[in-house]
Formats: C-alpha cells, structure tokens, sequence
C-alpha cells in the first residue's frame, strides 16, 4: 500500500470512528473528542519513543509507576515539557476502557496531571490547558456515567485501533495529516462556524510559498490570527529543507481553537520550545511586540469583523495605525489586520495574508489605507482566487502580498480565478495551479488575462483601486463570430427558403386548381 493509499485509508477509519461514536452529540461539538483522544495518543507514543530511546530492553507501557525517580521525571519535561507515566499512557487506558467504571474520572485526572507535569517549567504555558476542551465529565457525552464511559470507551478503542504504521519512519506525519483531515472535515460539514479558522491545506501552502518566496532562512514565522494553525504547519512542511531559526508564533482569539492550533504542533513534532501561541485579541491586546520583526507571515484573518475602531481614541496613536492615519472601519477590521501584519514584518521579509475582495475597492478609510500601502510602497502583489476555495463561503477571495523590499514601484496583478478543480461541493487548487501561480508571482512577467504589472501612477490615477479586474482583462470567453461569413449563410439560407415557398405556393395552387374542376 503507498503511502497516499495508507493515509487515505486512514482518513477513512477516522471519520467512520467520529461517526460512529457521536450518536446525539452535535458533531462540532464531538470533534474535541476525537481530536483530543488522537492527541493523546500521539503525545503517549511519543514520550514512549523517547524514554525507550531505541533501547528493546525497555517497555515503558510494562514499568511500574514508582520506578520513576525526581530525576527521571525532571530531565524528561525540561526536554519535552511534559510528564506522563506508565500507568498514564493511552495504550494502557485503553486497554481496560471497556471494563473501568471511573474511565471518565480517570481521564480527567490523567489529563490534569499531564497539564500539571510542565508547572515551573519553561514548558508551562505551552502546555497549561491543552485538555480543557476534552471535558470527560459533561453531560454532552450522556447523562449517566455509564453513558459517558461507553462513549469515551468507544472513542479509545477506535483511535486505539488506528494503524499509524512505523513510528520512525512516518508516525508524525500520519498522526498530523489525521487532525488536519478530522478539522477540516468537521469544518466543512459545520460550515462557517468551522470554516472561520481553517485553511484549505492547498491555499495553506500557497500563501507559505509566496511568503517566503526566496527565502532560505528566516527567523520567525507568524500568524496573528492563526486558527488551528494551519498556516503556520503549511510553512513547516515548505520549509523543512531550510532553516527557520526561532520558530513559529500565532495569536488566536477563539480558546478552543487555541488550543488545537498548540495540540496542531505537537502532532507535527514542533516541540514546546519552537513554537509560541498566545491566547487573546491581536487587534487589542497584540502579544509578541518585543519578537518582531518577523521575516515571514502568513495569515487568514476573519473577514468584515466587527471591531472598537475609532471608538478607542488611544488606537490612531498606535503605532500599527497610526501611519496610515485612519483607522479600519469599525464594521469591517479587514485593514486592522493588514496594518497589524505590515508592523511585524521585516526589511527582508514578506506578508501573505487572504483578504475579503471588497477591500481592495471600497471607499472612505480602506481608500485612504490603501494609498498609504501604495504610496509607501508596501504592495507586492494582490493575486484573486477561485470561488468556493473555503468551508463555509463561496466567496473568491484575495491574497495581498507585502513586503518593505521591493525592486521597483510597480504592483503585481494576477487572476488565478480560473485555477480550480471541481471536487464535489468545494473547489480545490492543485500542485499545478500553485506552480503557475508562483512561477508568474517570481517572474513579474505580464500575461495576457492573467497578470499585469502595474505603474505606481496608474494605480493613484485609479483612485488607489488594488481590485484585479480593474487592471488584468478577463478573457472573452464567448464565441468568436465570423460576420463575413455568417452573411453568407444567411443569405443561402433565405434564398432556400424562398425556394421552398415557391415550391409550396406552386403545390397549392396546383391543389386548389384540382378542386375547381371538381
């Protein structure tokens, strides 16, 4: 079996466990489960690897708990930042899950162990709160502990008989591309509550690629409103042969989300110290001032949010506003984020955020942000997107490109929206659009309908506009007509039709003359 054929086969086994064991439960809300037992499961088997150390003479799951010294437990979380012991992992859990009728108390004070391993240790934040959404004791999951116990059972058994294959060779991979598949399926079938924080791996990757275009180290990469993260893990997997020094930083506002986006880079073995994800509102009270700035971000922030805007005087003198002059419409933050990107990033680097088209046209304050971006510069590229990419919208969304290092003053324009392949209800990009796209982004070249590179005093002249279709000319895709010739066709055609008139008129006279001489 390739390995395209194990994780699809595996993708199926997931979703036919989530299914199976959900029952009434609301299927958005049963996804934390799910996740959460796959999670525990990964950091089990991982922290098994890492104790045995290829060493056959140690069975990890087999030791009793008090072998484990201050020692042992002390140097393990300082470099995994987590403690589990043997009666702990989830092989040993699941394994008697059918018959303990305190499984659901069980697994809450496990969980809270874990948590509480990391306490005093750099690892603290990282870890603090990673289960909380993986609530054993709520009624979601029945109304009897007998109730909740069968349901968690049957979660740990079906995740329990998951084959990830060779942990070595491809277990973390598996155990990612597993979440990622389980969150986006559950995005698509909860539609836009779902949708709001997850990214279509291929426009995922997409915005990583133009992000670090050209880049073989970075220092950083962000995310200020980074969902599950997404994001974040598409610039991991283009960037693996490279060199991102310090490690990957998101802030999300959403707790939940949160919380995947940190259990999202554990499964992708991003260990506690590569990566940072703050919980709280970006606009407001934005974390990581003193780490930027960054040379890569990356972000799909919530389009038309609702924000204070100007109803915090304090914000123009914000120092992410305040040289645009104006603030974001306070019924659509679109721009706030922009700015918000635009501050972090660094004189190498580049910005790749997807945007909500109406953006890039409208008037008011979005005007006069957009001259400030134009004017200072700061646009690379603006490249439109097929409709229907997204769970939960069909809107066809931008991708706006900045950065502080452009070669000249010009904005690149490029209509990817005939890019996509029809898959069931969504559209989807493929490799082979990805690579048109960048290959046009790299070369600047124009292309007839699909790129154009535009001149500082064009855009000004066009009242600041950044909307693709004001600048690369949809192809006419309606048929081409031959006038010339199509003259001629009539022309036959109506002298044929006078013929058969004759002919007919010529057939009754011919009849009525037969009646009169009746």
């Amino acid at each position: 079996m390739t390995s395209t054929q194990q994780r699809a086969a595996l993708q199926r086994q997931i979703w036919q466990i989530a299914n199976d064991v959900r029952g009434a439960v609301d299927g958005w809300d049963f996804k934390q489960y799910v996740l959460g037992t796959l999670f525990y499961r990964f950091i089990s088997e991982n922290f098994t690897a890492y104790i045995e150390a290829d060493d056959d003479s140690i069975q990890y799951a087999k030791l009793s708990d008090s072998v484990i010294t201050p020692e042992i437990k002390d140097d393990a979380v300082k470099t995994k930042g987590y403690f589990i012991y043997p009666s702990q992992l989830f092989a040993n859990v699941a394994a008697s899950a059918n018959t303990n009728e305190s499984l659901n108390t069980d697994l809450a004070r496990i969980f809270a162990t874990i948590e509480s391993s990391a306490n005093g240790y750099p690892s603290e934040r990282d870890i603090k709160g990673l289960f909380a959404d993986f609530d054993t004791t709520s009624n979601r999951l029945g109304n009897t502990v007998a109730d909740k116990n069968a349901r968690l059972s049957a979660v740990l058994k079906g995740v329990a008989g998951l084959d990830f294959g060779n942990f070595e060779d491809n277990h973390i991979d598996l155990f990612g591309d597993a979440y990622e598949f389980l969150i986006s399926n559950y995005a698509a079938n909860a539609g836009k509550s779902g949708g709001e924080f997850f990214t279509p791996q291929q426009v995922s990757k997409l915005v990583a690629q133009l992000a670090m275009h050209k880049q073989t180290r970075v220092n950083k990469i962000y995310d200020p409103a980074c969902g599950s993260g997404s994001l974040l893990l598409q610039a991991k997997k283009h960037f693996d042969a490279h060199i991102i020094e310090d490690g990957f930083y998101g802030q999300e506002i959403n707790h939940t989300t949160y919380n995947l986006a940190r259990m999202n880079m554990f499964l992708h073995n991003i260990n506690y110290d590569k990566f940072n994800i703050q919980l709280g509102d970006t606009l407001r009270n934005p974390h990581f001032g003193d780490e930027k700035p960054f040379d890569a971000i990356v972000s799909n922030p919530p389009y038309t949010l609702k924000w204070i805007g100007s109803d915090d005087p304090t914000l123009i003198n914000d120092d992410r506003f305040a040289p645009a002059g104006v603030l974001a419409p306070k019924s659509k933050a679109d721009f706030a984020f922009v700015l918000h990107a635009l501050h972090y990033l660094s004189a190498k680097g580049r910005a790749a955020i997807v945007c909500f088209p109406g953006i890039f046209y409208r008037g008011g304050a979005e005007q006069k942000i957009r001259q400030y971006l134009v004017d200072n510069n700061y646009v690379e590229s603006v490249i439109s997107l097929a409709p229907n990419l997204f769970f939960g919208t069909t809107i066809a969304v931008n991708i706006l490109v900045l950065s502080k290092h452009k070669p000249d003053t010009t904005t690149q324009f490029i209509d990817a929206s005939a890019l996509f392949k029809k898959e069931t209800n969504n559209n989807t990009l493929l490799d082979t659009h990805i690579d048109k796209i960048m290959q046009i982004f790299d070369s600047k070249a124009d292309a007839a309908h699909f790129s154009k590179s535009v001149a500082f005093e064009a855009i000004a002249k066009n009242d600041y506009n950044l909307s693709v279709s004001s600048y690369v000319q949809a192809k006419d895709t309606r048929e081409v007509v031959d006038i010339a010739k199509l003259n001629a066709e009539l022309k036959t055609t109506v002298a044929r039709i006078d013929q058969l008139r004759a002919q007919i008129n010529a057939i009754v006279a011919e009849i009525e003359g037969e009646e009169l001489k009746a």
